[in-house]
């Protein structure tokens, strides 16, 4: 299986910068999302860091993930749950799956010591954080680690799913059953992890087998508080990929565009297609 990707960012309608990031390594497999923290110093610097560290420890191993991606086809066989399923759904029935989970996990904690360890070095850096959303695709297989309120979402023909859990406190106390999910949808809250704020950080990881159609959309809070309507997230899956990505930042725009609106849109194509 090959990718396409489009992705935009924007620093939205009431903020003077953009503490945004997003990366897409089409070669590799490798797609990203990073919000940096709003509130504290330096949150771009903390996003892009991110960004860059987590695809500098992935690219290390292409070799084994180009060999994963074959194995791969044999693990999908042995997945007892077809479809991903919300939340940080983690099913190593393989080696491999096993593999590829330990590696985005590294590349995460690996970014939290790093940009966390800028800030002991720098005072200027002292609190800086951020989100980050990561999809690897290996051949017929995806892995997705969370970190944050960033968030992933499936569209597997009609049926469009949210798979990340939000690391919130708000999105605890709908767990808790103190808040409804109509009441949380399209409030922020304060997240409860992040890259960098300390030196350590619990991961989320779910991997799930990939079928030729499938569109991920990776997205940071900026879009997402505005996607409180099924009908709206389907409609952009059924643009076209390359139009879905900038209609996401306008529609965010046109909604009041609060924050910074991040978008990465990626479609799994046949081996066989063109692009």
């Amino acid at each position: 299986m090959r990718t396409r990707h489009f992705g935009a960012t924007d620093p939205g309608l009431r903020r003077s910068h953009n503490e945004d990031a997003f990366l897409a390594d089409e070669r590799l497999g490798l797609f990203i999302v990073c919000d940096g923290v709003g509130g504290r110093a330096y949150g771009e610097v903390a996003a892009q860091e991110t960004v860059e560290i987590i695809w500098e420890w992935v690219k290390r191993d292409a070799a084994a993930i180009a060999q994963a991606a074959d194995e791969a086809r044999v693990a999908r066989r042995m997945v007892v749950h077809a479809r991903p399923q919300p939340g940080p759904q983690v099913w190593l029935s393989s080696d491999t799956v096993a593999r590829l989970g330990a590696l985005v996990r590294g590349a995460l904690q690996n970014a939290c010591y790093m940009v966390h360890g800028m800030a002991e070095v720098d005072a200027n850096y002292s609190g800086m954080s951020t989100t980050a959303s990561v999809v690897l695709v290996a051949g017929e297989l995806a892995i997705v680690g969370q970190v944050g309120d960033s968030r992933v979402y499936l569209a597997r023909g009609d049926d469009v799913r949210q798979l990340t859990e939000d690391h919130t406190l708000l999105n605890m106390q709908v767990k808790q059953g103190l808040v409804s999910p109509e009441q949380a949808r399209g409030r922020k809250s304060q997240i409860t992890r992040a890259i960098g704020l300390h030196d350590f950080v619990e991961v989320d990881i779910m991997a799930f087998p990939l079928q030729v159609g499938d569109r991920l959309l990776l997205c940071s809070d900026g879009l997402h508080e505005y996607l409180d309507s099924a009908d709206t997230l389907t409609d952009l899956f059924h643009l076209d990929a390359r139009d879905a990505a900038p209609a996401a930042v306008a529609h965010a725009n046109a909604c009041g565009g609060k924050d910074n609106i991040t978008a990465l849109f990626v479609e799994i194509l046949d081996s066989a297609r063109g692009p």
